[in-house]
Parts: C-alpha cells; sequence; structure tokens
C-alpha cells in the first residue's frame, strides 16, 4: 500500500477516535447532572416516605414510645439511612429507648425491625421481654381472646408497689374489654393513662412469645381527636387491607362513636406506691412492669 495512503488512514482513524471521545465526554456531561437530578429525585421520594412509614408506626404500635429526633444520614445520590432517636415519658422522666437505623433506595425502604422486636429472656427462674440497646423491661399487653400464655399471664402490681422513689410505667391488661369512661372510674386519679392497647392479632403464645405487634394510641388532652386520628392512620398504614387485626377492627369500630369503643387494656405511669390501689382488683387480667427511674430531687414527677 502507497505510504501517503496509509498516512492518510491513519490520519482518518485518529480524527474518528477524536470525535468518539468528544461526543462521549460531552454524552457524559449531559447525563451526569440528568443522572444525579433523577438519583436525588427517586432517592428523596423515598427518604420521605420512610420518614413517614417511622412517624405512622410509632403513632398506632409502639406503646408510650416518643420519637425525640429524626434525621437522615448517610446520604448520597443512591439513597441513605434515617436515624430515629426514641425515648419513654415514665411519669415525667424521661428514658432512653433503643435507637432505629432504618435505610432507603430508589425502589425500597426498610425500617429497623430488629430494634422493634424487643428481645427474649428466658432462665430456669425467670422469662421476660427487654428493649435490645438499653436492656430496659418491656412491658407486656395480654390479649383476653388468648387464653394460654408461656409462662402464664403476669400480675406484678404487688412486685412493682413495693418498690421505693422510683416512677414506673406498666401494661394494664383487662379481664374483658371497657369503654374509656369505664376506665377512667378504675384507675386512681394519680395514675397517668398515657396509651390504650385497642388490638392486637390472636395467635398461639403458649410455646413461646411470637412477638406480635399490638395496636393503640396515645389518649393525651383529647382522646376523641386521637381516636379519629388513630383510624385515619391505620387506613393509611393497611392500605392494601391485608392486616386481619386491623381490618377487623376498622370493620367493627370506624363508625362509631369514641364513647361506644371497647379498649383492652391501658399503659398507666406513675410513682411506684401509687399502683398498690390496682392490686387484686377483678377487671384486671395481667400486669407487666416496663421501664422504671429513679426518683432525684431535682425532677418532680407528673403526679
Amino acid at each position: 500500500m502507497d505510504t501517503s495512503l496509509k498516512s492518510a488512514l491513519k490520519k482518518a482513524k485518529r480524527k474518528q477516535l477524536l470525535k468518539i471521545v468528544i461526543t462521549s465526554i460531552i454524552v457524559v456531561l449531559i447525563l451526569l447532572p440528568i443522572l444525579y437530578k433523577t438519583g436525588n429525585y427517586f432517592a428523596a421520594k423515598s427518604s420521605t416516605r420512610l420518614h413517614e412509614e417511622l412517624f405512622l408506626h410509632n403513632s398506632i404500635a409502639e406503646p408510650n414510645i416518643q420519637i425525640d429526633s429524626q434525621v437522615t444520614s448517610n446520604t448520597s445520590v443512591f439513597g441513605g439511612n434515617i436515624v430515629t432517636n426514641r425515648s419513654k415519658n415514665i411519669n415525667g422522666y424521661l428514658v432512653q429507648w433503643s435507637t432505629l437505623t432504618s435505610s432507603y433506595d430508589w425502589l425500597r425502604i426498610r425500617i429497623d425491625h430488629n430494634e422493634l422486636i424487643p428481645g427474649f429472656y428466658w432462665s430456669d427462674t425467670d422469662f421476660y421481654e427487654y428493649d435490645k440497646q438499653t436492656k430496659n423491661k418491656v412491658a407486656t399487653f395480654y390479649h383476653p381472646s388468648i387464653q394460654e400464655y408461656y409462662d402464664g399471664v403476669q400480675n406484678e402490681l404487688g412486685e412493682i408497689s413495693q418498690m421505693e422513689n422510683h416512677v414506673a410505667e406498666v401494661a394494664i391488661s383487662f379481664d374483658q374489654s371497657y369503654t374509656l369512661q369505664e376506665i377512667q372510674a378504675k384507675i386512681p386519679d394519680n395514675l397517668n393513662i398515657v396509651w390504650l392497647y385497642m388490638t392486637s392479632p390472636i395467635v398461639d403464645e403458649s410455646n413461646g412469645p411470637a412477638g406480635m405487634p399490638v395496636y393503640g394510641f396515645d389518649p393525651s388532652d383529647s382522646p376523641k381527636e386521637a381516636y379519629n386520628s388513630f383510624i385515619d392512620a391505620l387506613e393509611k398504614y393497611d392500605t392494601n387491607g391485608f392486616n386481619e387485626p386491623i381490618q377487623e377492627f376498622l370493620n367493627l369500630n370506624k363508625n362509631k362513636q369514641f364513647d361506644e369503643v371497647k379498649i383492652l387494656g391501658v399503659m398507666l405511669t406513675g410513682q411506684t406506691q401509687n399502683f398498690k390501689a390496682l392490686e387484686n382488683q377483678d377487671f384486671i387480667r395481667g400486669a407487666s412492669v416496663g421501664a422504671t427511674a429513679n426518683i432525684v430531687p431535682y425532677i418532680k414527677p407528673e403526679k
């Protein structure tokens, strides 16, 4: 082949390669901002959805647990984490509770269920549920339709009322369901009703704890408004209608006035000696102590 022809071919190849490189660089420069904006859009959408799901779950399924802060961390164009710091208010004393680290990406959100589900302690002499990070005891509710529980239905009112200079939370499970008005007539005024136990799955608990959620809400200052918000939250939480206990509760109670709605139990907080008045009461099927705190001179209990 002629030398000049070879040189021309080489020059043409170099020009073609240069065009390809330049075109590729231009395409990348154009696509990078688009991919960045698209990635940020989907990541932000998932982040918002995860924030909402965490708040929603807290509002219906975390007895006497409050969210102190919820922030996004380790963020990138592909996803990130949401860290939820939580605590319990025990009659004016804040007790640390487990921190959730949930994650999200463009398509999925993953709530930190490992920390939401309590741990279970077994020994030859005792059994109880506990918060995995703080190791505080978790108060257990007993559904009136479940006859047999592993280790039986506990009533720890006698033990807790003997503790001196402490505040405590206690999950009270009723022998049957009652209206709030009936409950308020039975609970001493020196104890706080901080959470209403409304429903939970009916499962076999005889061979060990099933780790089932309980659903309810904080009645706060306006129980009727709080109940309406609870109904809305249940519908939003189970939009597909797959959660059987939630759907059964909604079908039974959605159109009722709150004064007619029956309640399965309550979470109470107060000074430990004030629980003595509830000992040996027939309407109490079970009483399970949760978190406690020492009373100190510089923090006054609410009651």
